[in-house]
């Protein structure tokens, strides 16, 4: 099953190229066109196929700790005497700043106050719409968003550090598809899986680049015009470029450790300016409710509607980045045992979030009920600003706020850096260490994409990206289920085996022993 030699097909890099480059130049000739036809498709996923959604996270919560509890738990991403690449810290931060960026610095206030406005069931504006607003928020930025991540994780590293497969996704399946990884079926799943990644950062670098210009005009006054959100994403495509051709012990650990420090100078910050026993309070009631109801409301669909702009939405897009977070998860774990493994990458990174969300969306309760309503009128004006205008009812807010531009940058080139590092690995046939030459061409890609769709269509051509990307969510979480099926069946086998070659040996030492 072993197989160390690296692939020379470059296949999977000139058809996902290929793809992005249709895509690209369609949404740029028919920018409305191809926008409705993504809205359409995305609506018809989400109305019809939203329980799957739904159905498939429980599933693969279920597996994924069956996995870590049981026997299998003690099994190597690796070989036996392997060790770890990384030390515990260093292996923490690239484990979170690989899979959660923007969003969470974007959506850590706007998002709770959106549901304390707008509950899906109940009333607005009142204490018990407050709590469910952060517990929805726990649920869309918490468990369920490591547990997919780790799934992916699972299997890329076993397949390809334990069992010697290529650093591929089409790798995962080898137990189902023995050599037929490396035909059809094996390359269509890798293309869908650069297909997802790469306009999914995309996607990400325009919306990023849109709350810093928002930001700055915000700080500064000065217009957030297309022009200058195009220059944002020019100097952060070159930073997160920069920083993966260095390579992945250099600058992409430093951009690892800038954000996490940053993002915990900022935590401190606004708990002790933001109103430490409130938050706290707050933090404690919602964080009981979300463990206490934590089943139910993974399958919950009381608001059809509500459930498939949230929930749905939320679920996809995280099945539409798991190709490459589980890569990128899978690159640094090499050594780990399957149960440190997921016990890491699913509670450190998820408590994180949970903290820092608790932190960041009670503050903003808090400043809201004191300055009479300018957090919400901030999130029903310009969704963007959210985190300006709480920053600006603290104290030193013409320090914090550039930091808030920086950490923007860092915590969007904390992803975009990973993810540029697994398509490189991906369209090389799996080479654990792409070309600088490959790494720079796809950060380059991703940036030239976005800046030439914001140019032409604004942030509505970038939105059209978002729609396709979940879209293309919706067949990798089917692959993603098999995916499961697939690492039972292959760690049955080497228990198997591993019991086989045990009793012969026993029988041998009696037969010697006679």
């Amino acid at each position: 099953m072993a197989n160390e030699q690296k692939s020379k097909d470059r296949s999977v890099l000139y058809v996902s190229a290929g793809i992005a480059l249709l895509f690209v130049a369609l949404s740029v000739i028919l920018p409305s066109q191809m926008a409705n036809s993504a809205k359409g498709v995305l609506s018809f996923l989400t109305t019809n196929f939203g329980w799957l959604y739904l159905i498939s996270v429980f599933i693969f919560t279920i597996f994924i700790f069956a996995v870590a509890l049981s026997r299998f738990g003690k099994i190597k991403l690796g070989k036996d005497d392997e060790k770890p690449e990384f030390t515990n810290f260093k292996w923490f931060t690239m484990l979170f700043g690989g899979g959660m960026g923007i969003g969470l610095v974007f959506w850590s206030i706007a998002e709770p106050m959106t549901h304390y406005m707008n509950p899906p069931v109940g009333q607005p504006g009142t204490v018990q719409a407050m709590h469910d607003a952060l517990r929805i928020v726990f649920n869309d930025f918490g468990i369920h968003v490591w547990i997919i991540y780790a799934v992916c994780g699972l299997a890329l590293g076993y397949f390809q550090y334990r069992k010697g497969l290529p650093c591929l996704i089409s790798s995962a399946f080898y137990p189902i598809l023995g050599e037929g990884i490396h035909g059809p079926i094996g390359k269509a799943i890798d293309v869908l899986a650069v297909f997802a990644t790469m306009f999914g950062v995309a996607t990400s670098l325009g919306l990023g680049a849109g709350q810093i210009a928002t930001g700055i005009q915000y700080i500064w006054g000065i217009q957030a015009t297309p022009g200058m959100t195009a220059v944002i994403i020019a100097i952060m495509t070159a930073i997160f470029t920069l920083a993966t051709v260095s390579g992945l012990h250099k600058a992409m650990q430093a951009v690892a450790d800038v954000k996490v420090w940053l993002s915990i100078a900022f935590m401190v910050f606004i708990f002790l300016f933001g109103g430490m026993v409130f938050i706290l309070n707050n933090f404690t009631h919602t964080l009981g409710d979300y463990v206490q109801n934590f089943i139910g409301q993974s399958l919950w669909m009381g608001n059809v509607d509500w459930t498939e702009a949230w929930p749905v939405f939320y679920r996809a897009w995280y099945i539409a980045w798991a190709a490459f977070v589980g890569q990128f998860i899978a690159r640094i774990s090499r050594g780990r045992t399957i149960r440190e493994f997921i016990i890491a990458s699913v509670f450190l990174p998820s408590g994180f979030c949970l903290v820092w969300i608790g932190i960041y969306g009670g503050a903003a309760f808090n400043l809201d009920a004191l300055s009479n309503g300018a957090i919400q009128a901030a999130v029903q004006s310009n969704i963007s600003t959210a985190l300006f205008v709480t920053l600006q009812h603290l104290p030193l807010y013409s320090i914090t706020a550039p930091l808030a531009i920086i950490l923007i940058i860092a915590s969007f080139a904390g992803a975009a850096n990973s993810a540029t590092f697994v398509l490189s690995m991906l369209t090389s046939g799996g080479d654990q260490n792409p070309s600088k030459k490959l790494c720079g061409f796809w950060g380059i890609a991703q940036g030239t994409v976005t800046i030439m769709l914001i140019l032409v269509g604004g942030t509505a051509a970038v939105k059209t990206l978002q729609t396709a990307s979940i879209a293309a969510a919706f067949p990798f979480m089917l692959i993603m289920l098999v995916m499961c099926y697939s690492i039972f069946k292959a760690l049955r086998e080497e228990e198997t085996d591993k019991e086989t070659a045990e009793f012969d040996e026993n029988v041998e030492l009696k037969v010697s022993g006679k």
